[in-house]
């Protein structure tokens, strides 16, 4: 234990440095042949698609090389047969305005124009070297959606069902080699497309989520159906297409597959490791074959071996245990930790098969040594997860993927470093979307984020008709997902009951994970609340309708930001910004379900009635701001049990933005971050001082697993004209893991003006500060729930009397070896008046954000006399050598432009 102390400590140092260059995708294999049509994994193949009825030949001959496909257009994949249609202009963009609404009839949908409308054939020509002859070749299509035909050179060599299992294919007597081969590939929609009809079943006021629930009775993405965080009448091809990537690869006589490693840790020291390892090999030759099967744990120095025999056409699944091989027991195992409770140590197994003394395959996979359980011996019976043997309080969100699955490594990259930097420390994938990609869990190991992983199934929609087919998809998914240590946890369903045989399933192919039926049982309640809402209502924890929801394990509960002026600009036609039009940001709103275009807009006229778009959408970040920071705050004041409840966990909801829409979250659609992202940030430090505003107390918390003793807190408030008005020093010494709450009151002077602030400073043993946060407050009254009253919420008029500030910033600019484009920003306030809400902006040479951009901090306030340092990264290619420009700008400072350049010859 004081080794791992001993790196708690260091690791105060690194917590919110900037991460290294974008991790390459593990999965990829340079060996392999991907028939991508976008850049990456190095896919080059020119695909082409044309619907199916409208196809003359037969798909004997159509899948034939050299047939012509001039009056085909041009293919997206992965993608879908709507990805293409509005890369080919046949349809407009449906993110933006009303394009998508039913009422537009500018998109037809699958539930009218039928399944034969967007019933298509993707077509590709490739040749493969002629070093693959003597060789095994093999085809592997990673995910279809949602029925398939596969041919190739004139042949049906698979079919292929749901949209989460893969399918590998011996092509080896069906490819030329040295010549051209041409692979065809019928896509069908799903079966039942559901309508956006409301259900007679389901709860009262579910705002049609599902639509009419038919959607379920398939094994896909049922969210593509329409929910209210999206669009209501959802994506009108259902996202049918191809929708992952086709590969080629080779072996010998001897195939392997989904190698998995298995550790149980010993207690209660957690200082030994006994691993079982397993894997398949499959002979798809007519005889049998002998082979050797061969592992390493790299870097460890541990090796095995044995041989078998495989019967024609047999799947065998070979396992080594520490019984047998007692070099699988390791001592003082680097285990695998969630943000910031230690490194999330990873292992590589290599495994290989020989044939003769030749290597027919090989395998590798990365792994980590951890144990995630649960207890609910809890004052409430509330769930609290274990990580290692240690109570961890979960920090989560809920994921929700891209609606048109219009992704990339990329995007995924983007996406879970915004989630790191945030400080959460567990993702859930809502039974609503889908299985993500390899990337996205290899992700979420290296950067120590838990993921709860459900299967395809809601409570606003049936359960699939075909439960073999859903079973198959669930074993595929498994045997993909489970070797990665940052999958904590399996549930089956949200809100709703599981397919029989579901868990038998799991518990037979992994075995080393907690399960529940549904997102809603053992310990965890249900959620809300969903929308906006008064702030104050998070303090008095009067939210939800529902009841008490700051307490126990609540697996959904947030609230929107609205995006920056940039982004509102891209979502819609000029005059549908202002004056708001309400229909069309209702529409952008899921419905106007989070109240943007009402409450919201009645929160952002408290800071003065806005003027036009720009002052709206400025005063937009204040209020997404406040609610961001109001709930996280309230959850680590009552984190197990040191507040006035009992609080195990907190799911937000919900966490990206699958659409372009007007409630974003901690970014928009586009990958720009809001002022939620930073307050988020700055909520869930690992060491965090806050304020209470129904308190009016000031609190500490710790989220390492380390003590630290000797702290100081320190709080001062400033009035309208930045006159320090009050302030307050108190010694405290933090629990491991824990909260110190109520360290002193702060009394506000009788006389103080409407608006005033306070800054609060946490400084450890040394005198260092570790911890800053920054509030603005209001005189107003609560005068309780369903009220726009408060110091969160009204009276903030005011704020527009501040006086002008003095920013003054100086740069130095970097490259490093990868291509990433670093800028080191150090801000002054140097006048007499507080900097109120200062964003900085790297801006491309046509004058738009840079996205992804990082910023280690934004959307930030600075006293008078303060400086702060801000890091921007671009990533490699997104930033040009000349014509870009450093944008700072603030509610009470003038915008000042930087222009920005590259030494070109530094890449």
């Amino acid at each position: 234990m004081k080794k791992f102390r001993i790196f708690c400590s260091a690791l105060l140092c690194l917590s919110f440095g900037l991460a290294t260059a974008q991790p390459a995708n593990y999965a990829f294999d340079p060996n392999r042949i991907y028939l991508d049509s976008k850049e990456g994994h190095g896919g080059t193949a020119a695909w082409a698609m044309k619907k199916a009825g409208d196809v003359s030949l037969p798909a004997e001959q159509l899948s034939m090389p050299g047939k012509t496909t001039t009056d085909w257009m041009p293919a997206i994949v992965p993608g879908t047969v709507l990805n293409s249609l509005v890369f080919n202009k046949v349809y407009p963009e449906p993110y933006y305005g009303v394009n998508n609404k039913l009422d537009s009839n500018l998109i037809p949908d699958l539930s009218k124009a039928g399944r034969d409308f967007y019933t298509y054939w993707f077509r590709t020509e490739f040749t493969l070297p002629e070093s693959y002859a003597d060789k095994r070749v093999w085809m592997q299509l990673d995910g279809i959606n949602y029925r398939a035909e596969v041919w190739l050179n004139g042949n049906l060599l698979a079919t292929m069902d749901g949209m989460f299992k893969d399918e590998r294919i011996d092509i080896t007597d069906f490819a030329q080699l040295g010549k051209p081969n041409a692979l065809a590939v019928k896509v069908y929609p799903v079966d039942m497309p559901g309508t956006t009809r409301q259900k007679p079943w389901g709860a009262a006021g579910e705002f049609f989520n599902g639509g009419d629930g038919n959607i379920g009775l398939n094994t896909t993405m049922l969210m593509c159906v329409g929910w209210d965080f999206s669009f209501l009448d959802g994506i009108r091809d259902r996202n049918t297409g191809i929708w992952k990537s086709i590969s080629i690869y080779t072996t010998g006589n001897v195939d392997m597959r989904h190698p998995f490693v298995k550790s149980e840790l010993s207690k209660p020291g957690y200082d030994t490791a006994r691993e079982e390892v397993s894997v398949e090999l499959v002979n798809p030759t007519p005889k049998p074959v002998k082979c050797r099967v061969e592992g390493e744990i790299t870097g460890t120095g541990i090796t095995f071996a044995k041989e078998t025999e495989l019967f024609r056409g047999e799947n065998q699944k070979v396992t080594f245990t520490a019984d047998e091989f007692p070099q699988l027991v390791i001592d003082n195992p680097r285990l695998w930790w969630p943000r910031f409770k230690g490194n999330p140590e990873l292992y590589e197994l290599k495994m290989r098969v020989l044939v003769d003394g030749t290597v027919s395959d090989s395998a590798k996979t990365r792994f980590g040594i951890r144990e995630v359980t649960y207890t609910n011996d809890t004052p409430d019976s509330s769930r609290t997860f274990i990580v290692n043997g240690h109570k961890i309080f979960i920090r989560g969100t809920n994921w929700i993927p891209e609606g048109m699955l219009r992704t990339s490594d990329e995007r995924t990259y983007a996406e879970l470093r915004y989630t790191r930097q945030s400080g959460i420390n567990l993702v859930r994938l809502w039974g609503g979307g889908i299985a993500e990609s390899d990337y996205f869990y290899q992700l979420c190991d290296e950067m120590g984020l838990l993921v709860w992983q459900e299967f395809w199934m809601t409570g606003d929609t049936k359960h699939p008709q075909d439960q073999d087919l859903y079973l198959a998809n669930l074993a595929a998914t498994i045997k993909r997902l489970r070797n990665h240590p940052s999958v904590a946890y399996y549930v089956s369903s949200n809100e709703s009951t599981e397919t029989s045989g579901s868990r038998e399933l799991m518990t037979a192919l992994d075995g080393t994970r907690g399960y529940q039926m549904q997102s809603e049982c053992d310990g965890v309640h249900d959620g809300s609340p969903y929308k906006q809402v008064n702030p104050m209502q998070h303090y008095d924890n009067t939210a939800s309708p529902r009841g008490s929801r700051i307490d126990g394990f609540n697996p959904e509960y947030g609230a929107p930001t609205t995006p920056t002026i940039e982004v509102l600009r891209e979502m819609m036609d000029e005059k549908d910004l202002w004056p708001i039009n309400k229909p069309v940001w209702d529409y952008l709103d899921g419905g106007g379900f989070h109240l943007v275009a009402s409450l919201y807009k009645d929160l952002v006229n408290q800071y003065g009635e806005a003027r036009d778009i720009e002052d709206f959408a400025e005063k937009g970040q204040f209020v997404g701001a406040m609610n961001s920071k109001s709930i996280w705050e309230n959850w680590n004041y009552n984190k197990l049990g040191y507040g006035d409840r009992y609080c195990s966990g907190l799911l937000f909801w919900y966490h990206n933005c699958p659409v372009r829409q007007v409630a974003a979250r901690m970014w928009d659609w586009s990958l720009e971050p809001t002022a939620s992202l930073y307050h988020t940030q700055n909520a869930l430090q690992p060491l965090h001082v806050q304020f209470d505003y129904l308190k009016n107390t000031v609190s500490a918390c710790n989220d390492y697993y380390r003590a630290f003793p000797g702290y100081k807190v320190t709080a001062e408030v400033y009035d309208l004209n930045s006159k320090k008005v009050w302030s307050r020093t108190a010694a405290i010494d933090l629990p491991e893991d824990g909260v110190v709450n109520d360290v002193f009151k702060i009394d506000f002077p009788a006389n103080i003006t409407p608006v005033h602030f306070i800054k609060l400073r946490l400084y450890d043993e040394r005198g260092k500060e570790v911890s800053d946060n920054f509030y603005w407050r209001s005189t107003n009254r609560y005068e309780g729930p369903e009220t726009l009253t408060g110091p969160t919420t009204a009276g903030f008029e005011a704020i527009s009397d501040l006086k002008p500030a003095k920013v003054s910033a100086r740069y130095a600019q970097r490259t490093d070896e990868q291509g990433h484009r670093y800028i080191d920003v150090t801000l002054r306030n140097g006048g007499q008046a507080l900097a109120f809400f200062t964003q900085l902006q790297l801006l491309d040479a046509g004058g738009k954000p840079v996205r992804p951009s990082f910023y280690t901090d934004n959307f930030f306030s600075l006293l008078p006399g303060e400086s702060k340092t801000v890091t921007i990264e671009a990533l490699p290619g997104k930033l040009p050598d000349n014509g870009s420009s450093l944008v700072i700008k603030g509610w009470n400072q003038p915008r000042q432009q930087f222009d920005l350049k590259w030494d070109a010859k530094r890449l």
